[in-house]
């Protein structure tokens, strides 16, 4: 499958789901799930990060690691889902994109269904930037990065470097929560996101993700157990204005995440009252 057959994909059927493979080693081999995902990701991320050396790094290219991003979780016998596409179809100009945090799938899976309809970035904790290979990606691509020491700071590059892209053509993609999580906490769901649409004037777009295939590891957080059995799930909702202050576009966004997530068995904590 490469770029052209994927878009076709996408703007026809709206979503996109693994096919259906019996892969004996990924489900009879132990150990063989996490190799094979881990080296497939790397020969992903080597490839492109070498281009972003040499400044050669598109949105194709982007793409392309993405979809092999996506081919390297099948491998190692992971599903996944992903619906609720159409309203991006029928959606013209830059959005802000609100999703919940579970793992360093979502960073790399993600651009494959958002370069679909637009040009978009990604708000990242600058330390990924520094991350040999995939920090050249991100370093050629210019994401926008925060500290997360400084909340006033991260706030003003967020809003300055956001609005920026934004009034370029570009969506941009923000999770608003401290750290990756399993668990849903709305008490630690900031509304960044929504400020930043709101100061942009455009709509947000909430996206429900269960990405727990991929487990944080003891030593580096970004290379951990790979399961298998567990699907991936990553559900967008419809665009969203935000009017006023912004809380109920705010909690429109919570409440569409939560939902979803309680549907697919993930615990959610400090639910509205």
């Amino acid at each position: 499958m490469d770029n052209c057959q994927f878009r076709q994909i996408i703007k026809t059927e709206h979503g996109y789901q693994s096919p259906d493979r019996r892969l004996l080693l990924a489900h009879h081999l132990p150990g063989w799930p996490g190799y094979i995902f881990y080296a497939r990701i790397a020969l992903a991320f080597l490839k492109e990060g070498l281009a972003g050396r040499r400044g050669t790094l598109d949105n194709e290219r982007w793409m392309s690691a993405s979809l092999a991003c996506i081919k390297a979780v099948e491998s190692a016998g992971g599903r996944l889902n992903v619906s609720g596409l159409e309203s991006l179809a029928e959606h013209k100009g830059p959005l802000v994109f609100i999703a919940n945090h579970m793992s360093i799938l979502e960073t790399v899976i993600l651009p494959s269904f958002a370069l679909v309809f637009n040009d978009v970035t990604f708000i990242i904790k600058d330390e990924l930037r520094r991350y040999p290979v995939i920090g050249w990606v991100m370093q050629a691509l210019d994401f926008i990065s925060v500290h997360r020491k400084n909340p006033r700071e991260d706030l003003k590059v967020v809003l300055n470097e956001g609005q920026k892209r934004i009034q370029q053509g570009c969506s941009v993609v923000i999770f608003p929560q401290a750290t990756r999580s399993t668990v849903f906490d709305i008490k630690n769901f900031n509304t960044l996101g929504v400020k930043l649409a709101r100061k942009a004037g455009v709509p947000v777009v909430p996206i429900a993700l269960k990405t727990d295939f991929h487990g944080s590891g003891r030593w580096l957080k970004d290379i951990g157990p790979i399961h298998s059995d567990r699907p991936i799930y990553f559900r967008f909702g419809s665009p969203i204005p935000v009017v006023g202050n912004g809380q109920a576009a705010h909690h429109s966004v919570v409440e569409f995440i939560a939902h979803n997530l309680r549907s697919w068995g993930v615990e959610v904590r400090n639910p509205f009252a």
